[in-house]
């Protein structure tokens, strides 16, 4: 993960225990999973409107007559 090894993440994990203790990490945890998940649908609500917007503009340019010079 992120070329670290065994030890390194230990590390980090030992720092952030001690940074936010234990009783913090849920509520960061909590925090950090909301804020994905805000994320992810927001992701997906800009997807649906793109392809939406897109069918529009395919469904306007089958409904305008072609005009030949």
């Amino acid at each position: 993960m992120f070329g670290m090894n065994g030890n390194e993440i230990w590390f980090i994990l030992a720092i952030v225990i001690l940074l936010f203790g234990g009783k913090k990490i849920p509520e960061l945890m909590r925090g950090i999973g909301k804020g994905v998940r805000e994320f992810n649908t927001a992701k997906s609500n800009l997807s649906e409107e793109f392809e939406k917007g897109l069918k529009e503009d395919e469904a306007k340019k089958i409904a305008e007559p072609e005009t030949k010079a």
